[in-house]
């Protein structure tokens, strides 16, 4: 551990640069750098395209409210395609520690609930093979419910080649592994409709790291304004319109 230690402390003489340690942090509801006073009422509208031949092409319309109490914060997002019914999820957590509550999902492909507690219980309904499975796991560990993190990064003291983890817990019937992490690779100030922004790239285990995105976080208003994905080829923009 000395040795661990010294050897971050000298790489941080030569480059002038203590971010080279910081890659070390992860973020948990026990132990995080979320700035509370981020967590605010808030509602937006985006629009999700696929990218080809130079063309955008609408995929959905993503509405997300966030409504803060408190003791809690919910964040329920609706997804709208063209003739379907609406994907809707949404998040309970805890405050100020944003530790998990609750996660529902509803969409043409799957029903889940999931109660967050010592163990996460509930249920998961796969609408393709008419299947469901009833969920009892132990919640061992300190995680943020998966389908928050995307808030919790506009939440963080981003700044230049500002890296950290963030501890999730992802429910996938077809796979054992639930614990997982999303990986901040790099954060840095650019300008996006002549607004200055954090340009903050990320991956996550849910993808075994294929599919990477940058989000374009607003300095002042700390909005997310665009959001770029890459998915092993496959490229997708996420816009907001309000």
């Amino acid at each position: 551990m000395k040795t661990r230690f010294l050897s971050c402390t000298v790489l941080m003489m030569i480059l002038g640069n203590s971010l080279f340690c910081a890659q070390d942090k992860v973020q948990t509801p026990e132990k995080n750098e979320v700035i509370n006073n981020l967590i605010k009422n808030e509602k937006e509208a985006m629009i999700w395209y696929a990218l080809k031949d130079g063309a955008k092409i609408e995929i959905a319309k993503i509405n997300t409210e966030i409504t803060r109490s408190n003791t809690t914060v919910d964040v329920k997002t609706t997804v709208k395609m063209a003739g379907k019914p609406d994907w809707v999820d949404e998040t309970i957590a805890e405050l100020p520690q944003l530790k998990p509550i609750k996660h529902t999902s509803f969409n043409t492909q799957r029903d889940m609930a999931l109660h967050f507690g010592k163990t996460v219980t509930g249920y998961y309904t796969d609408k393709a093979s008419n299947t469901k499975t009833e969920i009892n796991e132990k919640g061992e560990g300190g995680f943020f419910d998966s389908n928050i993190y995307p808030q919790i990064i506009r939440w963080l003291p981003l700044k230049d080649h500002y890296k950290t983890d963030i501890a999730i817990f992802d429910y996938n019937p077809k796979s054992s592994k639930r614990l997982m992490k999303a990986h901040i690779t790099d954060t840095q100030k650019g300008t996006f409709l002549n607004k200055e922004v954090w340009m903050v790239s990320v991956t996550d285990d849910i993808s075994d790291n294929a599919v990477k995105m940058t989000f374009y976080i607003d300095t002042k208003s700390n909005q997310v304004l665009k959001q770029e994905i890459d998915a092993g080829g496959r490229k997708m923009l996420i816009e907001r319109i309000d």
